[in-house]
């Protein structure tokens, strides 16, 4: 049964994607191979058009090997990123893929520059975890 909070990814209002684009820190929910959920910190960027949400990180990093060791093929890792701001909160839940590309990886820095407002400094290990947003939830 969807949540009361559940919101058709398709059919975000103004507000939910203002809230995407405000400077927030937000965490990102990867599985172990334990089964025990691992939550970090990260900056991440929603792309509504693309139906995208992007977290550039180091290709060591134990998010991406945790995304990398569910062996979810082409579909990608289940995972949630999320942000909190008082009594709003939003959710995005889809699935993950470590992207190497240059030009993906670019990309998500000028998303990540834009939101945060500052460059990433630069990383030659840099990869993007990509994510296909399926569901998103919110409230606020």
């Amino acid at each position: 049964m969807p949540s009361k909070h559940s919101i058709d990814p398709a059919a975000l209002d103004s507000t939910y994607l203002a809230f995407w684009r405000e400077r927030h820190l937000c965490t990102l929910t990867t599985i172990r191979p334990d089964g025990s959920p691992h939550v970090v910190p990260v900056g991440v960027t929603y792309d509504p058009e693309a139906g995208l949400a992007r977290v550039i990180t180091n290709k060591t990093s134990a998010k991406v090997a945790y995304i990398r060791a569910a062996d979810a093929g082409p579909a990608g890792a289940r995972v949630a990123v999320c942000q909190v701001d008082g009594r709003r909160w939003a959710t995005l839940e889809g699935r993950a893929t470590v992207r190497t590309e240059p030009e993906r990886v670019a990309e998500a820095e000028r998303r990540y520059a834009e939101r945060y407002e500052r460059t990433p400094s630069p990383n030659p290990s840099r990869v993007v975890i990509e994510i296909r947003v399926e569901r998103a939830l919110g409230h606020g």
